[in-house]
């Protein structure tokens, strides 16, 4: 039996709980690297909240006041434990910001900045997400500006493979690395970026902040097997409302981690989207949710390996159902050989297929021509995969 054979009548249930999913079947939603959409149990707690007990939190001392604080702190927590933190808030902590951008230019604005020292050097990844390359420039220049000098290393990726080079990141790593930033799944090639060998290849010293926005809400993540110091990711790709996001810091490697500055009112909505999205995913089982999406994603994959018209991008190892060394997630990228993948992203919408068509917001060392990008979650199925195949064999 095949994981899509099995696990089918589960994901059958959970696709009924999403009503833009539900109420739209002639319609396909592939593009959940970008944002995911919400199952009522999540558009029901932000109704009960909003209903019940909206008020500012740590501003008053009434009983919706209280009830909202209660919220905030509650899902700091919440969060520690969905990822797997073994002793939540007892020394690491969880901060509220809007997304993974915000959260990453928090951790190189307020953070960085203070456990860094002249001479120092900072290795980023150039190829990945340009939200998690801009940051460590900005952070440089903050400190430039300061008179201290910064260096930022590109962080080396193997082109056959495009995962990171962990044996050139070994030998990039010198007495001065202060800090590593790198992402967990790549969103354009889906690939699982391996960041237990980082820790491995830069030594128990070094601090590494791990975007996140890829792998929360798609698969488990667990920090404690990861060896990071900051995980960050965005709330609206797991399930929860947009702008809302979290910063885990671990806080045993440099200061601890406080974000700047008056924090103002926290996304309360937010919030009480994010503690209802990570019960339904905690339900639904995020080991169950990858191996769904992973399957569909092989499904993709094997069927535009079987076209000559076809270029997928990425590792060309881990692109078949049976390969050895599957690491792929629910996300496939590719190319037509003749048609522009803009052109083609309109071709599929005319068709009720929704997928991203452009540069996806790569870092200045990544894929500069545009591609067409498939991202998967729980609520797609694989006759929708059939669907897309098809559109895409008549081309």
């Amino acid at each position: 039996m095949t994981v899509l054979e099995e696990l089918d009548g589960w994901q059958r249930e959970l696709r009924a709980q999403f009503p833009i999913i539900a109420d739209r079947p002639e319609l396909a939603y592939l593009d959940s690297a970008a944002t995911s959409q919400k199952p009522q149990a999540v558009l029901d707690a932000v109704q009960r909240y909003l209903t019940t007990t909206n008020a500012n939190a740590g501003r008053g001392t009434y009983t919706w006041a209280n009830a909202t604080t209660a919220l905030v702190e509650r899902t700091r927590t919440r969060v520690a434990r969905f990822l797997g933190d073994p002793a939540p808030q007892q020394r690491s902590g969880v901060h509220f910001v809007s997304g993974a951008t915000e959260g990453l230019r928090a951790v190189a604005r307020d953070w960085l900045p203070r456990h860094l020292r002249d001479g120092d050097e900072i290795i980023a990844p150039f190829a990945d997400h340009q939200a998690n390359a801009l940051p460590w420039l900005e952070s440089q220049q903050l400190l430039a500006e300061r008179g201290v000098r910064v260096t930022v290393r590109e962080l080396p990726y193997d082109p056959a493979s495009h995962d990171y080079d962990h044996t050139a990141l070994a030998r990039l790593v010198t007495e001065r690395t202060a800090f590593v930033a790198a992402t967990h799944v790549h969103h354009v090639y889906g690939g699982d970026m391996n960041v237990h060998r980082i820790r491995a290849a830069v030594g128990p010293a070094v601090p590494i902040c791990l975007d996140a926005a890829q792998s929360v809400g798609h698969l488990p993540v667990d920090v404690g097997t990861l060896d990071v110091d900051f995980v960050v990711f965005s709330g609206h790709k797991a399930m929860a409302l947009p702008g809302t996001g979290a910063v885990w810091a671990r806080n045993l490697r440099g200061p601890e981690f406080r974000p700047g500055g008056w924090s103002g009112t926290p996304n309360t909505s937010g919030i009480a989207s994010l503690e209802a999205a990570l019960d339904w995913l905690d339900t639904a089982g995020p080991d169950r949710i990858q191996r769904w999406i992973v399957a569909l994603a092989a499904r993709l994959t094997d069927g535009l390996r079987a076209s000559p018209a076809y270029e997928v991008l990425g590792c060309q190892l881990s692109l078949a159902a049976d390969s050895a060394v599957q690491h792929r997630e629910g996300i496939v990228t590719f190319r037509h050989r003749r048609i522009g993948s803009n052109d083609l992203g309109f071709v599929l919408s005319s068709h009720g297929l929704m997928v991203r068509a452009d540069e996806h917001c790569q870092g200045r060392a990544g894929e500069t021509e545009s591609s067409v990008r498939v991202s998967l979650h729980v609520y797609n199925t694989p006759e929708e995969i059939d669907r897309l195949l098809a559109v895409l064999a008549a081309l």
